[in-house]
């Protein structure tokens, strides 16, 4: 590989993909990595195969051999993932996993995953790839570090379409919620990061419910977004203690929805609080806040809701306007003892994914992705994520578009 002269010293670039990349059993894999990152850093514009590869290198093969390194080349992205996270890790201070999506337009039906669904956020129809990730959230970045891709049922269940893609096997048809839990799986479950609650707003895309039940089987902490419709019990306030040591609490058996939970309680001021956004400045807010236990699941729910079993007392909350007498966007959380604002804070982490996705789009190619299977898409986000945690999270900046 004949490789153009650097513009700025990239050491430490090099430093970050052999930290990463190193493990790759090949020499050309790390080469191509390292390629592959230098051209999503520095190449201006849209990043194709074609642009990325004039970026970094005067060969005439530098572009099949990239498309080659993304597309077809045998290599674990997963390993990938886990150093990027220890490496975000170190070089934050993370407050939360968020689980966010990216919804990427598509022409034609040969991409992996490709679908038509209704988006929520376009307000319309799209075809689309929606790949679900999890981020590292502190408190003024949001790094990717994982994904799964969803694959609808078209995909899961026709085996030329798979063969096409180069699906996995062992890889099946798995709704918004099951990727969810899945990438909830993965994450660290020990250390620093243990006790990091995950933040979700998934509705449109997964049943909620299913998730908080989920979750709160697992023992993990969160805060996830759920329909003001949402069916609950209300419960007392459980007494501070350890989530171990908390007795089962009482609850009334009428079925209310979240919104009438919160609303019958607005006799009782509102909590005004403070909270600090990620720009540094302070808001005060009112909030309402209930407690709630989610109904038994029905007898058809899935296997990942029926192991859950009766789960504890949760609180609701949202903000709440007193000009308007609105309503602001439900949340229930297994966090029941943490301040109402800090909670607002937690809430407010997740419209930062939506930010990131549109930089990595805009700044780091994720739209230019030209490849239509399976691997190639973990392999291209694995790499775009890399490369916005790099710019992100050192003082090397990439150059401008």
């Amino acid at each position: 590989m004949a490789t153009k002269p650097a513009t700025r010293p990239r050491a430490s670039v090099s430093a970050f993909t052999q930290e990463l990349f190193g493990r790759l059993p090949r020499a050309d894999q790390r080469r191509w990595a390292h390629a592959y990152m230098e051209g999503l850093l520095t190449t201006p514009g849209k990043k194709t195969v074609r642009r990325l590869a004039a970026t970094v290198s005067d060969s005439c093969t530098a572009p099949q051999s990239l498309h080659q390194f993304i597309n077809a080349s045998p290599w674990a992205w997963e390993p990938v993932r886990a150093e990027l996270t220890r490496w975000v890790q170190r070089h934050t201070a993370p407050r939360a996993w968020t689980i966010g999506l990216a919804v990427v337009p598509k022409r034609g039906d040969r991409s992996c995953g490709v679908h038509r669904r209704f988006v929520p956020q376009a307000g319309r129809t799209l075809n689309c790839q929606v790949g679900v990730g999890a981020f590292l959230s502190t408190d003024t970045e949001d790094v990717p570090v994982d994904w799964r891709l969803l694959l609808p049922d078209q995909w899961s269940n026709d085996p030329a379409l798979r063969r096409r893609a180069r699906i996995p096997e062992s890889t099946e048809h798995r709704s918004a919620e099951a990727q969810t839990l899945d990438l909830v799986e993965s994450l660290p479950a020990a250390g620093q990061l243990a006790e990091v609650p995950v933040v979700a707003d998934l509705d449109g895309y997964a049943d909620t419910g299913e998730i908080v039940r989920a979750l709160s089987s697992r023992g993990r902490h969160f805060v996830v977004a759920v329909p003001a419709a949402l069916p609950v019990l209300a419960a007392p306030a459980p007494q501070p203690g350890p989530r171990s040591t908390r007795p089962e609490l009482p609850s009334s058996q009428t079925i209310l929805t979240v919104r009438q939970v919160l609303t019958r309680r607005e006799a009782a001021a509102p909590h005004l609080v403070t909270v600090r956004t990620r720009r540094g400045e302070e808001r005060t807010a009112h909030v309402l806040t209930g407690v709630v236990r989610l109904p038994d699941p029905e007898p058809g729910a899935s296997r990942a809701s029926r192991a859950a079993g009766h789960p504890p007392a949760h609180r609701v909350f949202a903000e709440w306007d007193p000009d308007t007498r609105r309503l602001g966007r439900t949340w229930i959380t297994s966090l029941v003892n943490r301040p109402a604002g800090e909670l607002l804070e937690l809430a407010a982490l997740h419209a930062g994914t939506a930010d990131t996705v549109r930089q990595l789009e805009d700044d780091f190619g994720l739209r230019a992705f030209e490849g239509r299977s399976y691997p190639g898409w973990h392999h291209h986000m694995t790499l775009v994520s890399a490369a916005f945690a790099y710019s992100s999270l050192t003082t090397t900046r990439r150059i401008g578009n």
